[in-house]
């Protein structure tokens, strides 16, 4: 099996990818549309991708292209305890700019602000593409935020570890694709993903809507609107919700269709959890 994911070698994704399919293939990808795309035009069997931090929230750039582009299932999601790390090529050169992705940038600004607040930053597509390009240029006086295992891969010296703001900090990731597998993880449930976009001009529609999950007792652990891209005002919403009754949730995504709510799924699908913090 070909395995796409946000690389390079030594991202957060590729810890989440090695961990659930530590037998098949890795591929790197150089961004998150690169990614679906691969899968898309099936240039690899199954995509992973980041879709949510706990510190700073969903990964736009993973629903927006999801919804408005793909028709792709989500078969998997892996959740992944994250620990930020601040590396150079030499400790010695004080540091003149700071590269990561922008979600490790966010979750370190706290840090930043404190003990380099002069310092630019520069985003990068992922926080292992940081760390290899300051590898690269070790005549610079570069930094990057990666984790451990960039600093591992690409010969850097770690010299602030943990930075990220709030102690407990955890990614979802997602697997594209169809893959029916039990992954090698603990398993802790099972989830579902749907957006939604409402009638136009429909007094409460959002409320008709959310009370047909609550008449079925469906526990709900997120909703988050996004735009629509069409005109200012309108929008879609993601929800994620427990599965406990398959059946439930399909008479639920009826009764929405018959309230003439649109309905996309992104799938359902079960949640692994990884232990150990990377």
């Amino acid at each position: 099996m070909k395995v796409g994911y946000l690389g390079p070698i030594g991202s957060f994704t590729y810890t989440a990818s090695r961990s659930a399919y530590p037998d098949e293939t890795l591929i790197p990808l150089a961004t998150i549309s690169e990614c679906i795309h691969a899968y898309e035009h099936q240039q690899v069997d199954v995509a992973v991708i980041p879709i949510e931090n706990s510190i700073e929230g969903s990964v736009h750039q993973s629903i927006d292209y999801l919804f408005h582009k793909g028709d792709i299932n989500v078969c998997h999601e892996i959740i992944l305890p994250i620990a930020q790390q601040l590396m150079v090529v030499d400790k010695e050169n004080a540091i003149e700019k700071i590269f990561s992705h922008p979600q490790a940038l966010a979750q370190t600004e706290q840090f930043r602000n404190e003990y380099f607040p002069d310092v630019a930053v520069e985003m990068t597509p992922s926080t292992a593409y940081a760390a290899r390009f300051i590898a690269e240029h070790p005549e610079l006086p570069y930094a990057a935020i990666a984790p451990s295992l960039s600093a591992e891969k690409y010969q850097l010296e770690i010299i602030h570890r943990d930075i990220q703001d709030v102690t407990l900090n955890n990614t979802r990731f997602w697997v594209l694709g169809q893959d029916t597998n039990r992954l090698p993880l603990p398993k802790i449930g099972i989830k579902s993903s749907l957006a939604l976009v409402l009638p136009q001009n429909l007094a409460g529609a959002l409320y008709q809507a959310l009370a047909i999950f609550s008449l079925h007792s469906i526990d709900l652990t997120k909703i988050e609107s996004r735009p629509l891209k069409t005109v200012l005002g309108e929008y879609f919403f993601l929800l994620d919700m427990t599965v406990k009754n398959l059946e439930t949730i399909n008479h639920a995504i009826t009764e929405l269709k018959q309230n003439q709510i649109t309905v996309k799924s992104f799938g359902i699908y079960d949640t692994y959890e990884i232990d150990k913090e990377f």
